[in-house]
């Protein structure tokens, strides 16, 4: 058996979800678009320098999850999925996703946005593990707090939680003929560096200098 993992955002996706729900909340009128495109621009000019202070992003961009009622976001987000993530869900995405299932090899989505905007898509990809950052819920009403809980997927923070969840189903490493990881960015070198096989998809200027130098695959999924 083999072990595949895939960044989403700017890999599976020809977009980013976080973005893309924070452009859907705008549209909704539920946020300021003055200020978030501001912070939006300051958080991904941070991220592609490597300087993104993740809990500070986070607490940004969950805190509009805590004003609204938890059906209400769910509904939302059904719209949200149709409208604007369905459009960049590539064909080359879906061919490698089912490429890897049809292979029997286990799936997961690891990436740092939050559960809730990422689950319905990990869904709608047939992929059954998702590795996301973690936002806090009231388990009596399911409403959110604003805040993450327990080691958010970034960074090594994705092979923390890459390892606890192969724990928790009895595997390591080294359960696996081989391991891959799809991403585009060099934000991901710490999760690509421990997989046998890393696969740059789209990459960013620096991972693509950094998969050029070592013999990694480079491939397009747009």
């Amino acid at each position: 058996m083999n072990l595949a993992l895939f960044d989403l955002d700017n890999t599976l996706l020809a977009g980013d979800s976080d973005f893309e729900w924070a452009q859907f909340l705008i549209s909704k009128g539920v946020v300021d678009r003055e200020l978030q495109e501001a912070k939006n621009i300051q958080f991904y000019e941070q991220y592609k320098a490597g300087t993104l202070d993740i809990y500070e992003f986070l607490a940004f961009q969950l805190a509009p999850l805590a004003r609204h009622p938890r059906a209400e976001l769910d509904a939302w987000h059904r719209e949200y999925l149709d409208r604007h993530i369905r459009p960049i869900m590539t064909e080359p995405s879906r061919a490698l996703v089912q490429k890897h299932l049809a292979a029997g090899d286990l799936c997961a989505i690891v990436t740092a946005t939050n559960c809730f905007v990422t689950g319905p898509i990990a869904r709608e990809f047939g992929i059954p593990h998702l590795i996301g950052t973690i936002a806090t819920v009231d388990a009596k009403n399911g409403a959110f707090s604003g805040k993450p809980t327990g080691t958010p997927s970034f960074q090594g923070g994705k092979i923390t939680r890459v390892e606890a969840w192969l724990e928790s189903l009895g595997l390591w490493w080294g359960s696996f003929a081989n391991s891959y990881f799809y991403s585009d960015s060099h934000n991901d070198l710490p999760l690509m560096q421990k997989v046998t096989t890393p696969v740059a998809v789209d990459p960013d200027d620096k991972l693509r200098a950094h998969a050029g130098e070592h013999g990694w695959a480079i491939i397009s999924l747009r």
